[in-house]
């Protein structure tokens, strides 16, 4: 019985990894969405700074999957 126990703990312990990865995963892909809708927006607004908005867009970007590896590796 205790046997069954702990190997039915082990499994919870991989799910909740499992979870832990997917949660971050997503929530960086949905703050990557957001930056390049943001984005977009605003050089629609002003296509003149396409430039300086391309380059604040791709840092928030990297900000942001920078979540999605912290949540792959911790």
């Amino acid at each position: 019985m205790i046997e069954v126990l702990a190997q039915a703990s082990e499994q919870a312990s991989g799910i909740t990894g499992s979870i832990q990865a997917g949660l971050g995963c997503l929530g960086a892909a949905i703050g990557v969405g957001i930056v390049g809708m943001k984005a977009a927006e605003a050089v629609g607004r002003n296509p003149d700074a396409s430039g300086a908005i391309l380059v604040q867009s791709i840092i928030g970007m990297a900000l942001a999957e920078a979540v999605a590896f912290y949540s792959l590796f911790l």
